[in-house]
C-alpha cells in the first residue's frame, strides 16, 4: 500500500461513514435538523474530494503509478459518488431513475475494463471519464448544499442567516436537480467513449 492507496482506502471509508450519518434521522429523528450532522456531512464530502486531490499528487510525485492505482482510484471515486447519490434519493432530492442510469453506466465501465484487462491492457481514466467524476462531484456538492438548507431552515437562527437560507432554497433545488440530469448525460456519453476505445482495441491484432 503506497502512500497514494492508502489515501485513496481512506476516502473509501468514509463512503458508509457518511451515507451512516446522513441517514441517522431514520433512526434518531432529531439529527435531521442537528447542527453538527450537517457539519459532519460537509466536513466528511470535502475531505473525500481532498484526498482524491491527494493520492493523485502523491502517486505523481513519488513516481508509485501502478495498474492497482488505476482500478482503485476510480473505483473509490465511484463508491463515494454512488453513495452521496443514494442518500440523495432517499431524501427525494435526485431522481431514481438518474441513480439507476448512474449503476448501470459504472458496472458497464467495469466490464469493458474486465474485457481489456483480458487483452493485457489497463485501461485508466479517460477525459470523459474526468469530466464524468468532475460534475458528479458538482452535482453532489450542489445537492449536499441544498440538503443542508432543508435541515437547517427550521431552527431557530439568526434572522439574516435564516433569510439568506430561505432566499438560496429555490437556486440550490434547481441548480442541484439540473446539474444531475447534466452529470447523469455525461456519464452517458462518457460510457460511449470507453466503449469506442474497446472496439479500437478489439481490432488491432
Amino acid at each position: 500500500m503506497t502512500l497514494a492507496n492508502k489515501l485513496t482506502f481512506f476516502r473509501l471509508i468514509l463512503a458508509p461513514v457518511f451515507f451512516a450519518i446522513y441517514t441517522l434521522h431514520f433512526i434518531l429523528p432529531e439529527a435531521y435538523s442537528a447542527v453538527w450532522v450537517v457539519i459532519s456531512l460537509l466536513i466528511i464530502f470535502a475531505i473525500s474530494e481532498i484526498t482524491d486531490i491527494l493520492d493523485g499528487l502523491a502517486a505523481r510525485r513519488q513516481k508509485q503509478d501502478s495498474d492497482f492505482g488505476k482500478f482503485f482510484d476510480p473505483f473509490a471515486d465511484t463508491v463515494m459518488q454512488l453513495t452521496c447519490f443514494l442518500c440523495f434519493v432517499i431524501v427525494g432530492i435526485m431522481p431514481g431513475f438518474l441513480f439507476l442510469i448512474a449503476i448501470y453506466r459504472e458496472l458497464g465501465i467495469m466490464f469493458i475494463r474486465n474485457l481489456m484487462q483480458k487483452k493485457g491492457i489497463t485501461m485508466g481514466a479517460r477525459v470523459s471519464g474526468k469530466v464524468k467524476t468532475a460534475s458528479f462531484i458538482t452535482a453532489s456538492s450542489l445537492a449536499l448544499l441544498y440538503s443542508s438548507i432543508l435541515r437547517l431552515k427550521d431552527l431557530e437562527l439568526h434572522l439574516a442567516f435564516k433569510n439568506l437560507l430561505l432566499a438560496s432554497e429555490p437556486f440550490f433545488e434547481i441548480a442541484s436537480l439540473s446539474v444531475f440530469y447534466a452529470s447523469v448525460a455525461i456519464s452517458v456519453f462518457s460510457f460511449f467513449d470507453y466503449l469506442m476505445v474497446y472496439r479500437r482495441n478489439c481490432k488491432t491484432p
